[in-house]
């Protein structure tokens, strides 16, 4: 158990169906949240929620394509139409493609922005009001926007322009936005990553913001739980404790 309980609080996390997103709706769902799962893959997103519901917890699975902005605003209201609030935001989807600007294509440039950028914006647009209520009336006395970026926002490597572009840019609109919404109740974190293990087999796949593409060689990577806890503590702090931005790096890991 961390610090507060999440009983009685509601969660939304995107790319929830693998890796930190799944692990990230199992641990919110053992802390007493209900946990709204979205993601497109809907074979295993059924399959983290069905793990979920035989714990006795409460979830709800919805499929869908963040990158469409007309259907974000229903997974928003279809978390309201089952639980009746939202109490916790995790920005997890994401893709990593990693090429030189040379070798790359206009279309993997753009997978990333629609992904990591915008798509982020439009869920982040149409939860804001309803987290802002959650503060206002939850016993916490808070709500939570949590963001999972990447150690590529702090640090530059080569292959990684664009995806360092999208990372760096969610430091910046994260920051804007919390004190934006600090007198709302509403906290604004960002948990940065470095090497993940993750269920990719195809670096230059879409199903994992950290694909290793061979930068990772020899290092022991975290593993998903590693960044869900990290994301469990944030939220479970006290109303007085904000915590803005976390760095969780592998152990083996110099850059």
């Amino acid at each position: 158990m961390y610090g507060q309980t999440l009983d009685g609080a509601v969660a939304l996390v995107t790319g929830a169906s693998s890796a930190i997103g799944a692990a990230t709706a199992r641990r919110l769902a053992l802390e007493g949240a209900a946990v709204a799962l979205v993601a497109r893959h809907h074979t295993r997103l059924d399959q983290v929620a069905s793990e979920i519901a035989a714990l006795g917890c409460q979830t709800l699975a919805i499929e869908a394509d963040i990158t469409e902005p007309a259907g974000v605003e229903d997974i928003v209201q279809d978390t309201l139409d089952r639980f009746g609030r939202l109490d916790i935001l995790v920005n997890n989807a994401g893709i990593m493609l990693l090429n030189s600007a040379l070798h790359t294509t206009l279309e993997e440039w753009d997978r990333m922005i629609s992904l990591n950028v915008t798509a982020l914006l439009h869920v982040t647009h149409a939860a804001i009001p309803h987290l802002i209520y959650a503060a206002s009336t939850s016993p916490r006395q808070v709500a939570d926007l949590v963001n999972v970026g990447s150690a590529a926002g702090l640090v530059a490597r080569p292959r990684g322009s664009v995806y360092g572009l999208t990372s760096t840019g969610l430091n910046a609109f994260a920051e804007s936005l919390r004190q934006e919404l600090v007198g709302e109740g509403v906290r604004v974190s960002v948990v940065n990553p470095g090497a993940v293990d993750t269920d990719l087999v195809n670096p230059r796949g879409d199903t994992s913001r950290d694909a290793p593409g061979g930068q990772f060689d020899g290092i022991e990577p975290l593993r998903p739980d590693d960044v869900a806890d990290a994301i469990t503590y944030v939220v479970t702090r006290a109303r007085r404790v904000a915590i803005n931005e976390i760095l969780v790096r592998a152990g083996d890991q110099t850059w």
